[in-house]
């Protein structure tokens, strides 16, 4: 039998009641270490190198240490090991992916005019996946205080809870119906009780009237509430880069990047809660399904400089702007319960909308960023470099402010000042490059145990056939951090371990 799918629209005051949180704020401003498999190698050190695809995401002048025209393109491997602590109790997800996740062309031109102190101008095109979302996390465990229904029982009893009428259906009207006029007239809260009435999981209070909306929920007292939670993403945010560079007196170098970003992101969660050990009267399992959709288009700029205080040292300098995206967000839902009477257990209870909500769009201010750049090149053999940058996630902003003033508060009191330190070294015998890097990014927490350090370690090789280069990457990264469930209610969360392993490859022409 085939199903239909109800598309509603929803308008702002709905979708601010579904509201974003400031794991969704980070996701879309921090950007993993990609690029080509130099740069990657070296850590990204190299905002006062230049002369890489890449590094013109440190800092846009580095174009201008290119010496001809060249194309490159990159393959990267993505493995991700999350390990989840919930309750004491362990457990591995492990994902791969792979992708194309850089290509770029460079063209150079010389200056012919002898008199002009502008030697050469550099034009390059580049695209790169910014950030990979793949990813899986599984938590299982025993919360022995915490269930789901809190969730529910939350939203229920939001601003002096919700009408009875408005969360049971009326005669000739399917659950469909009542969600999606829920949804379109009262927003995402009201929606979340109505699936909790829905399932059984939440029931009026003994004292409920019409000036006095309370609900309480189903699910039995006591606690060692058998709980999993499932995540998985998909997606990606990619940039494209447009940048003009120009050396000046063989000395400094100059460059100026606009940058059009791109997010596609899907979220899948499942969460399971089994309470059938407590042999009493209520709830005893349920399911939660939910898929989020997000797309946005965004635009930055970036400013940058190089200068050469002798043959062996450089000096960098580079400021990248926020991004100012546009978002927009898709999000269906589905829950299944069981409960059970002195006599035993009822049938499942199946609650399925099958309406998808689509909310109106929203802004998205990211942090800027300035980064301090120092390399030291000896001769042709060898050099080392070192890349300091600064970002303020205090100041991601979603707007408009007003129906986003008590989430932009919490991220300016929540979230502060992250330092990241990154160090590269190469050393060439003829033609093979050895290289290494070293990387720490400090938490954008104020707290610092929301989301840990991060460190990460990085080495590779590569080998110039002439007009030909072909270089390999291996990176290594881990980071520590709290994933809760949900925002209200039940707000536990897990420990996670997070490691990833990256391979990368590219391939450069000089044409």
């Amino acid at each position: 039998m085939k199903k239909n799918i109800i598309v509603i629209i929803l308008g702002f005051f709905s979708y601010f009641t579904y509201s974003q949180d400031i794991t969704d704020a980070l996701r879309f401003s921090q950007d993993n270490l990609v690029g080509t498999a130099r740069f990657s190698a070296m850590s990204g050190a190299f905002g006062a190198l230049g002369g890489d695809f890449s590094s013109i995401n440190v800092n846009p002048a580095g174009s201008a240490i290119f010496l001809n025209n060249q194309v490159a393109l990159t393959l990267s491997t993505y493995n991700v090991k999350n390990k989840s602590n919930y309750f004491g109790n362990n457990d591995l997800e492990n994902s791969t992916t792979a992708d194309i996740n850089q290509f770029g062309a460079v063209i150079v031109l010389k200056n012919t005019d002898k008199q002009s102190d502008w030697s050469k101008f550099s034009f390059l095109l580049n695209y790169e996946n910014a950030n990979n979302f793949d990813n899986i996390i599984f938590s299982s465990g025993t919360n022995t205080t915490n269930s789901i229904g809190e969730y529910f029982k939350y939203y229920a009893n939001r601003n002096n809870g919700v009408s009875l009428l408005n969360l049971q259906t009326q005669p000739g009207e399917s659950i469909t119906d009542l969600y999606d006029y829920l949804g379109t007239r009262y927003g995402f809260g009201v929606q979340q009780a109505f699936l909790g009435y829905q399932a059984y999981i939440i029931d009026p209070a003994a004292n409920y009237t019409e000036s006095n909306r309370s609900y309480v929920s189903l699910v039995p007292t006591g606690g060692n509430y058998y709980q999993e939670n499932y995540i998985k993403s998909n997606g990606y945010n990619g940039k494209l880069s447009f940048n003009a560079s120009g050396q000046y007196k063989d000395k400094f170098y100059f460059g100026l990047n606009i940058n059009s970003r791109f997010i596609d992101y899907t979220q899948k969660t499942v969460f399971y809660e089994d309470n059938s050990n407590n042999l009493v009267s209520g709830i005893q399992r349920l399911q939660f399904n939910n898929e989020l959709t997000t797309y946005g288009n965004g635009i930055s700029f970036q400013l940058g400089a190089i200068a050469k205080l002798n043959k062996q040292v450089r000096v960098g300098l580079a400021y990248e702007s926020p991004t100012w995206y546009e978002i927009s967000d898709r999000l269906s839902q589905g829950i299944s319960s069981v409960s059970a009477t002195a006599t035993g257990e009822l049938p499942t209870v199946r609650v399925n909308p099958m309406v998808i909500n689509v909310y109106e769009p929203y802004n998205l201010s990211t942090p800027g960023k300035l980064t301090g750049s120092l390399a030291y090149i000896y001769k042709k053999s060898g050099l080392l470099s070192i890349d300091y940058s600064i970002k303020d996630y205090g100041t991601i902003s979603f707007s408009p402010n007003d129906d986003f003033r008590d989430l932009n508060s919490e991220i300016n009191n929540k979230l502060g000042l992250a330092t990241e330190l990154r160090i590269g070294g190469e050393f060439r015998i003829k033609a093979l490059s050895l290289r290494a890097g070293y990387r720490t990014e400090k938490s954008p927490y104020i707290n610092q145990t929301t989301i840990g350090n991060l460190t990460g370690y990085s080495s590779g090789l590569g080998y110039n056939f002439g007009g030909t280069k072909l270089d390999f990457t291996y990176s290594h990264s881990q980071r520590n951090y709290q994933k809760q469930f949900f925002n209200v209610g039940m707000t536990d969360f897990s420990n996670i371990n997070s490691v990833m392993n990256n391979f990368t490859i590219s391939m450069t022409f000089e044409l």
